[in-house]
């Protein structure tokens, strides 16, 4: 009986450890269209999130990621990297400039 409790105590830990580490955001992201979509959500992946949503309506992505791993820092900073002005970080104009004709989205100033 010792042994099921311990077995079943260091499960329950290992668990409640695993899952603490496990954060979703949502911040906006411009972007446009079904291109910008899978551009932005691969960038998030890139960075290290476990999973990646772009609402193009809301212009907003939710992400999914372990904190030991990454963060919304590093993936905010990715997607800038990609073409994407978001919540943190503003695109390279360059970047930008070779985003296709339907990918570019209003910049705000």
């Amino acid at each position: 009986m010792k042994k099921v409790f311990s077995v079943l105590t260091i499960a329950m830990v290992l668990s409640v450890s695993a899952f603490a580490q496990k954060k979703t955001e949502t911040f906006a992201v411009s972007g446009n269209c079904g291109m910008c979509k899978n551009k932005i959500e691969a960038a998030a992946k890139d960075a290290g999130a476990t999973k990646a949503t772009w609402d193009d309506e809301k212009k907003q992505i939710t992400v999914e990621f372990k904190a030991k791993k990454t963060s919304l820092d590093a993936i905010q900073k990715k997607i800038a990297e990609v073409g994407y002005d978001n919540a943190k970080y503003k695109a390279e104009a360059s970047v930008y400039d070779k985003l296709h004709g339907c990918c570019k989205y209003e910049r705000s100033m």
